[in-house]
């Protein structure tokens, strides 16, 4: 039995790392098999289909990544720590799950995704529309559309990301910091 769940876990690794980096419909089960050393007919016993695969694949992230802004949510404190804390979330989620975001925040408004995955990440659009608009009510956040600046937030952060991969960036705690009061900046409200 740990064999099948080996081979499952190679499975959804493959598809994640192909999806984020290729695309939903630029990855064929062919590629995430040869990827994942299996055979395509082992992807089907696990999945029915790609679109099976993706959606249980974006399902079991989004739970992960809102789990890890939700812990030791420090709902009591001051916006700028929220912020904080949910800035970290993004940190550690990125750093456990190297390509999990960037799918995320791709593929959150395609085609295939079911009903059971929508409902997922409006899950995760209300935490942070919910902080956007408590932060804006004390006027610590600007007055823009919380989905502009939910964008303004998770583009920077995604794009440091792809230079540290790339390995144009490292990713030192002194780096981090300042992107973190740079986001800060763009989305507090101007005193």
């Amino acid at each position: 039995m740990p064999t099948s769940t080996s081979k499952r876990d190679h499975i959804l690794h493959s598809a994640l790392t192909l999806f984020a980096e290729r695309g939903f419909d630029a990855t064929t089960i062919p590629m995430i098999a040869t990827d994942a050393n299996v055979g395509a007919g082992t992807i089907y016993r696990y999945f029915e289909n790609k679109e099976v695969l993706v959606n249980t694949l974006f399902q079991h992230y989004v739970t992960l990544f809102t789990n890890t802004l939700l812990e030791d949510y420090p709902k009591e404190h001051s916006t700028r720590d929220q912020f904080h804390h949910l800035f970290h979330g993004m940190v550690r989620f990125t750093n456990e799950h190297e390509h999990a975001l960037y799918f995320i925040k791709t593929h959150n408004a395609a085609y295939f995704l079911d009903e059971a995955s929508r409902e997922h990440f409006n899950r995760l659009l209300m935490i942070l529309q919910n902080f956007i608009d408590e932060g804006k009510e004390e006027k610590q956040i600007r007055e823009l559309p919380s989905k502009a600046l939910i964008a303004i937030i998770f583009g920077g952060f995604l794009e440091l990301y792809k230079l540290i991969r790339a390995g144009e960036l490292e990713a030192s705690e002194e780096l981090l910091a300042g992107v973190e009061r740079s986001c800060w900046d763009a989305v507090r409200h101007p005193e």
